[in-house]
């Protein structure tokens, strides 16, 4: 007797199909599995046949063998222990094999054969929809989630009993839940009128969510750094359907998926602790390889506060995600992609004291501003797009200004116009933002006349620019110019990118 049920595994944010076959023969009473797999995977053997017990079903005493195709692909997590019982229960003739053949299975099941979520099954549904698989049948815990995908009828159940029954249609399936689309609007968001002053900070805040460029802001405790990270999520312009379904895979695989904010087209905004590993930040484990916090913060904010605190390593990692937008985890298990296009913001103190380079105040050693300041690598600040420093407020900017700051409703209005600028001006290439343009088409997006020309080459040599620096220089000055309405860069726009990048010769380079 013999029965095959589908399911997947897991591979990056994407699946690789599989069959999970069973055969029960004549011979002597064994239960083997077979098919390179995990421990997780091995350990289903004892799972499925006590849950196949306790669920009223009993297996002949006869040579049970199982084996997960292709065995070339390692399988690890519990989501196949599903798929291995209903196959068994197949082939030994509690369910017919026709039903089994249009359906896509995945889940964990438990010693009194009830069925427990799993990660990853966002993916999981949306690849199996696009094999033109009609049914899916998950975890009912599991159930808000595999509705996000279309184009597949949802089969969610809370027992391997009430799976076979729903399989042999003595019972019907639960009826979908019905999703709402519709965003919630969010409350008690931290607002860019709320900060007092700063005028140079708020608008590093909107030149870099404009064109999702990296940004560093350097100044003393207390001046409003974390305060204006905090608001950046009110005037980040929102995710397309495109963008979210891409970070619903990830957060699927993380297991962090949230139905509400799931619904949500706003950019997500991660803050790992500086005392954060390698391992946390670009993702890894044991069995299943989960994505780290640069993969969470794909198509959103990555920010880090107290920059100069991160180990040196975990730094340093991000410097090819910063390039490429993904990252590539490479384990003896196999090789693991997990897209990373994230906004850097960063956030720092001058110095050890946090009163650099006011020497009234500060009493830091030369020796000890270089060690503090040399904990970040030339590589990783020249991948940073505008390094903004922030001052000490006065008195009455504290005070006496609060009520005619501008808020982030009207700064959010001109992102969104500077992305739809940017939207119609990329259409048909793979990125959207200024700040992801290739240096091979610069000359192509970003043209300059005699004069703008001319002032580049006087910026190149006086601030001492790398080929990176300077087409960084170019893509900000772009966004400026689309903030600006202007159809061109100008000398302005220019201008203005150049002094985002001069804060350089001040601190790294006394």
């Amino acid at each position: 007797m013999y029965s095959v049920t589908k399911t997947a595994a897991l591979a990056g944010i994407g699946t690789v199909p599989v069959r999970v076959e069973a055969d029960v023969s004549d011979g002597l009473p064994v239960f083997e599995m077979v098919g390179f797999l995990g421990s997780e995977v091995r350990e289903a053997r004892e799972r499925v046949k006590t849950a196949i017990r306790n669920s009223g079903f009993t297996l002949p005493v006869k040579r049970i063998t199982i084996n997960l195709y292709p065995a070339d692909v390692r399988k690890s997590g519990t989501a196949y222990d599903l798929a291995v019982a209903l196959s068994l229960l197949s082939a030994c003739g509690f369910v017919a094999k026709e039903d089994l053949e249009d359906v896509f299975v995945a889940g964990e099941v438990g010693l009194d054969g009830s069925v427990l979520p799993v990660r990853g099954i966002l993916p999981m549904v949306l690849d199996a929809a696009g094999e033109k698989i009609k049914k899916c049948m998950v975890p009912y815990d599991n159930l808000a989630e595999a509705q996000l995908s279309k184009g597949i009828k949802i089969l969610p159940v809370k027992s391997l009993k009430q799976a076979v029954a729903i399989l042999n249609g003595e019972e019907e399936p639960p009826e979908e839940e019905e999703s709402n689309d519709e965003e919630e609007p969010q409350e008690n968001e931290p607002d860019f009128k709320d900060i007092c002053g700063q005028k140079v900070l708020k608008r590093a805040c909107e030149v870099a969510a404009a064109g999702m460029h990296n940004l560093l802001m350097i100044g003393s405790a207390g001046a409003g750094k974390s305060m204006a990270a905090k608001c950046l999520p009110s005037i980040l312009p929102p995710m397309t359907k495109e963008e979210r379904i891409e970070l619903l895979r990830i957060e699927s695989v993380a297991g962090e998926v949230d139905r509400k904010k799931a619904l949500s087209m706003q950019r997500p905004v991660r803050s790992p602790h500086h005392t954060i590993t390698p391992q946390g930040m670009a993702g890894g484990g044991n069995g299943v390889i989960r994505p780290g916090e640069i993969s969470l913060a794909h198509n959103g904010v990555l920010f880090l506060d107290e920059f100069t605190e991160y180990m040196p390593s975990a730094l340093e990692l991000l410097r090819q995600p910063l390039e490429e937008g993904k990252i590539t985890l490479v384990r003896v298990s196999g090789s693991y992609s997990y897209p990373s296009d994230f906004m850097l913001v960063c956030a720092m103190n001058p110095c050890q004291c946090g009163e650099f380079p006011d020497r009234n105040r500060c009493r830091c050693t030369k020796s000890q501003l270089d060690r503090y300041i040399g904990k970040l690598s030339k590589p990783i600040l020249d991948r940073i797009d505008l390094c903004v420093e922030v001052s000490r407020m006065d008195f009455r900017e504290l005070t006496g200004r609060k009520k005619r700051e501008e808020g982030s409703k009207a700064i959010r209005r001109r992102v969104i116009a500077a992305q739809k600028k940017q939207l119609k001006r990329f259409q048909g290439e793979e990125f959207r933002f200024n700040s992801r343009i290739p240096s091979e088409k610069i000359e192509h997006y970003i043209p300059l006349g005699d004069k703008e020309m001319a002032l580049m080459e006087n910026l190149f040599r006086e601030l001492e620019l790398s080929a990176r620096g300077y087409f960084k220089i170019l893509k900000v000055a772009r966004t400026i110019a689309d903030l600006n309405g202007h159809e061109g860069v100008e000398i302005a726009d220019l201008s203005e990118a150049a002094c985002y990048r001069s804060l350089d010769k001040q601190y790294w380079e006394r």
